[in-house]
């Protein structure tokens, strides 16, 4: 299913590539032979895993906006990528609320300067942009969405990532008509995984709280979310660049995520973290009201797996021990990038 073969000395750009799945993204090409052109912002956190594991080293790493088309257009000129996979953006609901107005302008803004990109430029013959679970108008129902279903994210990131896959499938259906490049959309999850620092996300303030030896406070341990481990996206946006590239009825819109099993409780998740972590970690419930978020969301997968023939490796509690094992290693000084390599065979492997 994952012949990772194909990426070899092909140029694939990835926006967001400092970000944490950027930088998944990028080893595990790199590992694969291809070429990456990385364009992004500085690293969106510090620490981050981009620059612990060093990936500037192994690719062209390019510091940009991609809301500056200008820019953006002088990189695809420069470097004639054949795949885009399109990562960057403001990724976090409680920052939407903060910033509205950048999170549209990167969210969507960034999107159509990419697909104009890919317009103007006749070497790119696979494109992605990658999306989230949050871009379906939520009615908090037990069964997953489905791709069909309409898009209308509540909240100002949620809602300018379904203006993202609005705006993509208007430059698929006015100008990519012609065969000429395949393009889709992925929807993913929540994802965890070694290297993740980010804010307002439940695993890396179990990481900030076991380095700093303190209680893990969780701001709502009720609601309900698909968790998969970092590598499950990366491999199926890999699958669906791949497969449409020599076959354009692959292209479409693509629900990544896990298994129904793998839906949990962000307390369940705190507690299998606590578990698999040890040395006397534990958690409070400290729930603040905050901001409207989603209490319950899930996506029906089926689509992707009867097309690619894709299914899950690991399960919430495997990826929850990659991501301890991971975050173990990191303390104790250990090679990061070495490690990422080692996450990523071991994976590769579960898929064989």
């Amino acid at each position: 299913m994952m012949d990772m073969s194909f990426y070899k000395d092909k140029k694939v750009l990835i926006t967001g590539h400092t970000g944490f799945k950027g930088s998944w993204m990028c080893v595990s090409l790199v590992m694969a032979g291809a070429d990456v052109i990385g364009y992004s912002l500085e690293p969106p956190t510090d620490p981050s895993l981009f620059k612990i594991a060093n990936i500037e080293e192994k690719i062209t790493s390019i510091i940009g906006d991609v809301r500056d088309l200008e820019h953006l257009t002088r990189v695809f000129e420069q470097y004639q990528p054949e795949i885009v996979i399109h990562l960057a953006a403001q990724p976090l609901v409680r920052t939407s609320y903060e910033e509205p107005v950048l999170t549209y302008e990167t969210n969507v803004m960034g999107t159509v300067n990419l697909c104009e990109c890919v317009r103007k430029f006749s070497c790119v013959r696979s494109f992605l942009n990658v999306t989230t679970d949050k871009v379906y108008e939520n009615k908090e129902w037990e069964w997953g969405y489905r791709e069909n279903e309409p898009l209308d994210g509540y909240d100002p990131y949620s809602n300018s990532k379904s203006c993202s896959e609005l705006v993509t499938h208007s430059y698929k259906n006015s100008f990519f008509t012609d065969g000429r490049v395949a393009v889709s959309t992925a929807r993913a999850g929540n994802v965890i995984g070694g290297g993740d620092f980010a804010r307002d996300r439940i695993v890396p303030d179990c990481v900030r709280a076991a380095k700093e030896k303190r209680e893990i406070l969780v701001r709502n341990p009720f609601s309900t979310r698909p968790y998969q481990h970092v590598l499950e996206p990366v491999m199926a946006y890999l699958l669906i660049v791949r497969e449409q590239y020599s076959d354009l009825r692959k292209q479409g819109y693509y629900n990544v995520g896990p298994d129904e099993s793998d839906c949990v409780t962000t307390g369940d998740l705190v507690d299998a973290f606590v578990q698999a972590y040890g040395e006397g970690l534990s958690w409070k419930n400290e729930y603040d009201g905050g901001p409207h978020e989603a209490n319950f969301l899930k996506l029906d997968c089926s689509k992707l797996k009867r097309v690619f023939g894709w299914k899950p490796v690991w399960n919430v509690a495997t990826a929850l021990e990659k991501t301890v094992e991971w975050t173990k290693g990191y303390f104790a000084g250990e090679d990061m990038y070495e490690r990422m390599e080692m996450q990523i065979q071991e994976y590769l492997q579960g898929v064989q």
